[in-house]
């Protein structure tokens, strides 16, 4: 049986994101987060990151941002992780800086603004 995993968006989230400026440059690791994926994987979770860099509809660009992704985390991680720009039914979370939460079954916003 497949494992469940948790996303975490790329730019803003795991990485400073001040504009785009190519697909090899991504921006200095945001501490909190790279602490928190550390401890994910310490207690045996399956973490992916979760970014539309690496989106066919980005051509030649998608395979540059792979490979980019997978050597800054190697660094700033300490090891490759999936790279993934589509959700499944085995995702339990995503973190993510642009997301606004809605209750489930509800159309109805989770900060109570309409």
């Amino acid at each position: 049986m497949a494992k469940k995993w948790i996303g975490v968006d790329l730019d803003g989230t795991l990485a400073y994101y001040d504009g785009w400026k190519g697909p090899d440059h991504i921006g200095m690791p945001i501490p909190k987060m790279i602490e928190r994926v550390r401890k994910w994987l310490a207690a045996g979770e399956d973490v992916r990151i979760f970014t539309a860099r690496v989106s066919p509809v980005n051509g030649a660009e998608a395979g540059i941002a792979y490979r980019a992704i997978l050597n800054w985390l190697r660094v700033h991680i300490g090891q490759e992780l999936p790279i993934t720009n589509e959700k499944d039914s085995m995702m339990m979370e995503l973190w993510d800086d642009r997301v606004i939460q809605v209750i489930k079954n509800t159309g109805e916003r989770a900060d109570g603004k309409d």
